[in-house]
């Protein structure tokens, strides 16, 4: 199955390059470019990628307003930021807005086909040291009522998923089976309504749950 892909950035550069590097991988195909958000929005709708590759400043509708939008929709793709600083207050709103990771544009193209495909499949590109950076001048700012119906295993669970551990990694600290653990993920997205892990990861430090120092 190919993965089809909309690359959103105001560089004909950069987008030119990520498409170059994006078609030339079996598997993965470039069907659309937007030079800015309101233009991605209506690109997304016509061609419905899996998967939008999106530059976060723009001018006029910048990659946050698009994302939510995108996400808004029926049957959104997944959006992967590809960003120049990942202290940015701009990725950090758009993974609140929806976003399953980012990656900088810095990446190596190896880096950047791996990104797509584990985004893709329903995974999320989680960097926890930027994102633990980015919580941390904020502090808990909102509550989420999720968070009380945890259950102590399910709680642990969301601790070592704000580490970045992946679902072996944390079968093998907690000594369960992988399947156990797919199940406790499950059951922590559904009752913090997030998205994915990094939708949970946000709710875990902007609640106070984990602490970012």
């Amino acid at each position: 199955m190919t993965l089809s892909v909309v690359i959103v950035d105001d560089e004909d550069l950069i987008r030119t390059g990520l498409r170059i590097i994006i078609d030339s991988e079996p598997g993965l195909s470039v069907v659309g470019e937007a030079s800015d958000g309101a233009e991605a929005v209506s690109v997304v709708r016509e061609t419905r990628p899996d998967l939008v590759l999106m530059d976060v400043r723009m001018p006029a509708v910048d990659g946050i307003q698009a994302t939510r939008r995108i996400l808004a929709g029926q049957a959104p793709p997944k959006v992967l930021v590809v960003t120049t600083f990942e202290n940015d207050d701009y990725v950090y709103e758009a993974l609140r807005a929806g976003a399953s990771g980012f990656l900088l544009k810095r990446a190596r193209p190896e880096e950047l086909v791996h990104a797509i495909r584990l985004v893709a499949s329903g995974d999320s590109l989680l960097f926890p040291a930027a994102i633990r950076s980015l919580t941390a001048a904020r502090g808990a700012r909102r509550t989420v009522p999720g968070i009380g119906r945890l259950t102590a295993r399910e709680a642990d669970v969301l601790r070592l998923m704000a580490r970045g551990l992946s679902n072996g990694e944390i079968a093998a600290e907690l000594v369960v089976g992988a399947e156990t653990v797919k199940t406790h993920v499950r059951n922590v997205l559904a009752k913090l309504d997030a998205r994915d892990r990094t939708q949970a990861v946000i709710s875990a430090y902007e609640s106070g749950f984990v602490s970012p120092s």
